[in-house]
């Protein structure tokens, strides 16, 4: 095994989570959409429960429609950056936000794993980030496209985690306030 520099532990005054086009023309085209949708929730929950900052992304949204009811019911404000870019690093105000935001540490949910995570992921990384992509709640309109691209953001190094994954190495341990706050969260 190569020697290979160990990537930071997730930590959330590092972090942000950024939920990328869960938009109303993919609801019935991707692949294990609940599972997207219901792991992008949690994730959603618990990055407002530990203060996480949370960036969405809709493409195109006059032909793809807007984020889905089930993401946008949940944050309040509702706000989010329109691209056209696939990467959301192609888009300038997406760039500002991070930065305004500070945080080097990116959490990926949402579509499709191997058209538009993929590419934030690679700008990202270019962009000295590091990322972790929740693999319960990324998807695309067919299984092997969704492996493609999973497979794919490994060899880059991408950090390939479960929802439930990121929840326990943001907390760290457990017995806090915080662990006791998001509790309900972690029983996936």
């Amino acid at each position: 095994m190569q020697d290979q520099k160990l990537p930071a532990r997730l930590d959330a005054p590092r972090a942000v989570l950024v939920v990328v086009d869960i938009q109303e023309k993919f609801r019935d085209l991707i692949h294990g959409m609940d599972q997207v949708l219901a792991g992008s929730s949690r994730l959603v929950r618990f990055c407002q429960a530990m203060d996480i900052p949370i960036v969405v992304t809709e493409h195109y949204p006059r032909g793809l429609g807007v984020t889905l009811s089930e993401i946008r019911g949940l944050i309040s404000p509702f706000k989010c950056i329109e691209k056209i870019h696939f990467s959301c690093a192609g888009n300038q105000e997406f760039n500002d936000t991070l930065k305004k935001i500070g945080g080097d540490q990116v959490i990926l949910c949402g579509i499709e794993t191997h058209v538009c995570i993929y590419q934030t992921a690679f700008d990202l990384m270019g962009q000295g980030k590091q990322v972790a992509v929740a693999v319960d709640a990324v998807s695309s309109c067919s299984p092997s496209d969704r492996e493609i691209g999973l497979n794919h953001m490994c060899e880059i190094g991408v950090q390939s985690m479960s929802v439930q994954m990121i929840m326990f190495e943001i907390l760290k341990k457990a017995g806090t306030d915080q662990f006791k706050k998001v509790a309900p969260l972690l029983k996936g």
